[in-house]
């Protein structure tokens, strides 16, 4: 694996790689949900590349961009075990040349609740970051994480109107032993806070799972199955638990079911703070 960290080194590799080749847009701090992307993208792409680059644009503040974590030596080592021929780590100004205005990218309808609600200009920022790399890598294919399953949809949606016909690709959320969904953001938590997160958020969610599982289809039921298990552990913030229609996240009204999605699928986020940290999850019924 090359690791390059200019656009004109970017292109230099790329010249000499075969196609298709598949994108997958990471900030860093990588862990094993990102490996199985890098593996996952190899079974479709002749070349893969991932990307590490902490977007200033998608935080709601400088402090929070200082804070995010970077482990580039590891997350070489994590990127070449898992396969990937090529890392591209920019800084800033590679990105956002200073001379060079970067258009910004409208995130669409899909960006408008939900974590567009709760961090204002983060799909924006999301948005741009994304659309700048396609233009930089000229990908055929992109890999995200159903984790952020807001997120995937943005892109999709995003991707949906440029011209290049770039495959977006979901892969299935890694969770860790204690069933958290795998995170970047999880090496931030303290170890009280790992473990009030781990018996909140992913039970919750089993929860809502387990019961639709055995019949129950009422959206307000379902809600306060799981917003019994949140609500019990006083360290965790819960932000917002909702479920939507899941192709255009379409809230449901707290006396809908889960069958009245015009889609057929309901999504059920949920987003909760634990030390500080905001952390997100997500499933879909059926």
């Amino acid at each position: 694996m090359r690791t390059v960290t200019t656009r004109s080194e970017l292109d230099d590799a790329l010249a000499k790689l075969p196609r298709p080749v598949a994108l997958v847009p990471t900030m860093g701090a990588l862990h094993a949900g990102h490996a199985t992307l890098f593996t996952t993208a190899r079974r479709t792409a002749a070349t893969v590349v991932v990307s590490i680059f902490v977007n200033p644009r998608q935080f709601g503040s400088a402090a929070d961009v200082a804070q995010y974590p970077r482990t580039l030596a590891a997350d070489q080592q994590i990127a070449e075990a898992a396969g990937a021929h090529l890392l591209f780590a920019p800084d800033v100004d590679e990105i956002y040349p200073p001379d060079e205005p970067i258009a910004t990218i409208n995130p669409g309808p899909l960006a408008t609740r939900l974590e567009g609600a709760s961090r204002p200009g983060h799909f924006t920022g999301v948005a741009t970051i994304v659309s700048r790399l396609f233009d930089l890598v000229h990908p055929d294919q992109a890999y995200f994480g159903a984790k952020d399953a807001q997120q995937v949809r943005v892109i999709e949606w995003m991707t949906a109107q440029r011209s290049d016909r770039i495959t977006i690709h979901r892969v299935a959320t890694v969770r860790d032993r204690d069933d958290l969904a795998l995170s970047s953001r999880n090496q931030m938590l303290s170890a009280n806070g790992r473990v009030a997160a781990a018996k909140t958020i992913p039970v919750a969610l089993s929860l809502i799972a387990e019961a639709y599982a055995s019949g129950v289809t009422s959206v307000a039921t379902l809600r306060t199955l799981a917003e019994r298990v949140i609500l019990a552990e006083p360290s965790v913030a819960l932000d917002y638990l909702d479920f939507a229609d899941s192709a255009n996240l379409v809230p449901l009204a707290e006396d809908a079911h889960v069958g009245d999605a015009a889609s057929g699928e309901v999504l059920v986020s949920l987003a909760a703070v634990v030390d500080g940290v905001r952390l997100i999850d997500a499933i879909t019924l059926p």
